[in-house]
């Protein structure tokens, strides 16, 4: 009896540390764009993924209004936004809604018809996406697939060649 116990036992250990963990993010095996309902400054609607334009290439950039790496990336695409002019700027924060309509201003975002800055709220991108450090940015090519994935330093100049 023993001998069965132990058996069993060290089968399901020897199961256990041979089992594959799928490590893959969840952006690699779903390569779209995820539902999502945010929202938008400086107004605090709604924003969906259905309010993103269809044939239209996407960058999604996760940030902190009070980030100099994503201060820096913000400039950089606003004073090159006529490279991107046929792109559209996602920008996504959990930070308080007070600090990213500042941040909003301070940057006239409203200048950039091209970019939207909204507040995920509930935290839903964030965790689909495994945000661990800022800025976080995915870049869908016009079919919505995700093509590039940069972080921390983003290379706004190699980032247009890609359109």
């Amino acid at each position: 009896m023993k001998k069965t116990v132990f058996t069993l036992i060290a089968a399901c250990l020897l199961t256990t540390v041979s089992a594959q963990i799928d490590s893959t993010q969840q952006y690699f095996k779903s390569p779209y764009i995820p539902s999502f309902n945010i929202r938008k400054v400086p107004d605090s609607s709604s924003f969906t993924e259905k309010m993103l334009k269809k044939d239209k290439a996407t960058i999604l950039m996760f940030f902190d209004p009070d980030c100099d790496h994503c201060q820096h990336a913000t400039k950089d695409f606003t004073t090159r936004i006529d490279r991107f002019k046929d792109v559209q700027i996602l920008m996504v924060t959990i930070m308080d809604f007070g600090r990213t309509k500042k941040f909003y201003k301070d940057y006239k975002i409203a200048d950039f018809p091209n970019i939207t800055v909204t507040r995920d709220g509930v935290y839903d991108l964030p965790k689909f996406y495994k945000v661990h450090s800022i800025p976080d940015v995915y870049i869908y090519d016009k079919s919505g697939k995700l093509i590039k994935h940069y972080l921390k330093d983003i290379p706004v100049d190699e980032i247009a060649g890609l359109f």
